[in-house]
């Protein structure tokens, strides 16, 4: 039985009530925090009023207000372990804060690597990304709070800003890594990149001091099916963190022009046996199509490539949409729910990997992981006519279910080329059932 959730309504429309009045102020907020900055940009520095926080300089100074690294005394105070740091100092510290970096994606990757630039002393620093925040963003998306769950990363962080010096890779598919690491190499910056998987992660620097490019190393794209992304394949979230932190070191290094960039290298950790190496890689193609001697590929071009087509891959990180089977081959997740109150007599296979099964499942399912099918359908055909024994004999359904509704037509398209004729997919999966049916069931 369901709740008709009465007593309910008035709390929820008063929680949908603060949440837009909460967002109102929080844009009013950035819009405000926004001038003040300008402000405090535009105007001349103004003389102490006796606040000092901690930190008061006489009012008359001994320090040269034109030093010649061109520090301020607030930036002496904060960044003063810098600038002893005999392989760092004030110059370092000075180049760093002239300096101008991009962070593409402000995830796993990005969101580390930005805390780090900006409490550094990076000058100017952009972001760019066109997601949203979510809940399961948080065990590894460091920037990001719950309080911004629903808005713009890109709003969470910072706004972008026109140009910069050097750019962070902290993207996680295909054609963003081509498209990012062709507009450096046309524009002729520095590109530091990182990727983190599971328990593993790795970084390099492309296109510095004559060393490679991405297509250098990777001509062709990889196949789809090789492609894999967090939210299918899981990571431990320390992982990003720590590959972040180091794009931002290299990032850091390249800016203040200290110490040996990854160019021409590349740093592989591997978080189960705490293994870091340190491996070459390919030096610069002279064959390579973007930065080769010959190429002739220029900045229309880059405008003009059509990367999705080129990698066979979205440029969203939302999961693909499968369309392989006709209308009367599937159900809504409310139209299977009705099935279950009539009580019709049916076989309901979840089709997920067994480690997806343990986390989550509807009741009574039967799990067979799709790698496993084909092996498996005498296990179907068995609780099939299990189901029948205990319903009228008319027949029991067959129903396929999965995680987003992909893998379950697969599942159905092969048993009803078995003979199972009467299988049917759920669709959109228990993504679907947690939105349209039962919206306390854990999605993850």
């Amino acid at each position: 039985m369901e709740s008709n959730g009465g007593g309910a309504s008035p709390i929820r429309r008063e929680i949908e009530a603060l949440k837009e009045e909460k967002a109102r102020i929080e844009q009013r907020i950035s819009v405000l925090e926004a001038q003040l900055q300008e402000e405090a940009s535009l105007a001349p520095q103004q003389q102490n009023d006796g606040v000092c926080n901690g930190f008061c300089p006489s009012e008359i100074s001994t320090v040269d207000a034109n030093l010649a690294h061109g520090l301020s005394a607030d930036s002496i105070y904060r960044y003063s372990r810098h600038l002893l740091l005999p392989s760092f100092g004030v110059q370092a510290q000075s180049n760093l804060l002239k300096s101008s970096i991009l962070v593409v994606g402000a995830g796993g990757l990005g969101s580390p690597a930005l805390l780090y630039l900006a409490a550094c002393g990076v000058g100017r620093l952009g972001i760019v990304d066109h997601d949203v925040v979510e809940l399961n963003n948080m065990h590894r998306q460091v920037i990001h709070t719950e309080a911004y769950i629903g808005q713009p990363k890109v709003k969470s962080a910072a706004a972008a800003c026109r140009s910069y010096d050097i750019v962070v890779d902290a993207t996680d598919n295909a054609p963003s890594r081509y498209m990012i690491s062709d507009c450096c190499v046309v524009l002729g910056k520095p590109l530091v990149s990182g990727a983190a998987l599971g328990l593993e992660g790795q970084l390099t620097v492309y296109n510095y001091n004559g060393g490679p490019c991405y297509r250098c190393l990777f001509p062709t794209p990889p196949p789809t099916t090789a492609c894999q992304r967090c939210s299918d394949s899981g990571v431990l979230g320390v992982v990003p963190g720590i590959i972040g932190c180091l794009q931002a070191l290299e990032a850091i290094k390249i800016a203040s022009s200290i110490g040996e960039p990854l160019s021409g290298r590349m740093l592989l950790f591997d978080a189960l046996s705490a293994r870091i190496r340190i491996v070459k890689i390919r030096g610069r193609s002279l064959q390579c199509e973007v930065c080769g001697e010959n190429t002739t590929f220029n900045q229309q071009q880059f405008k003009d490539l059509d990367y999705e087509k080129f990698t066979q891959s979205p440029l969203s990180t939302s999961p693909p949409k499968l369309k392989l089977l006709t209308p009367d081959s599937r159900i809504t997740s409310k139209e299977y729910k009705e099935r279950i109150i009539s009580g019709e007599p049916h076989v309901l296979v979840d089709v997920r990997p067994e480690l997806h099964y343990k986390i989550v499942s509807i009741p009574n399912s039967l799990n067979i992981p799709l790698v496993s099918l084909e092996a498996r359908l005498p296990e179907i055909s068995s609780a099939l006519k299990e189901q029948e024994k205990e319903g009228t004999g008319s027949g029991a359904n067959l129903y396929v279910i999965c995680r987003r509704g992909n893998d379950s037509q697969r599942a159905v398209d092969y048993l009803r080329n078995k003979g199972f004729d009467l299988a049917k997919d759920i669709v959109g999966g228990l993504e679907s059932w947690a939105n349209d049916v039962d919206p306390n069931f854990p999605m993850y």
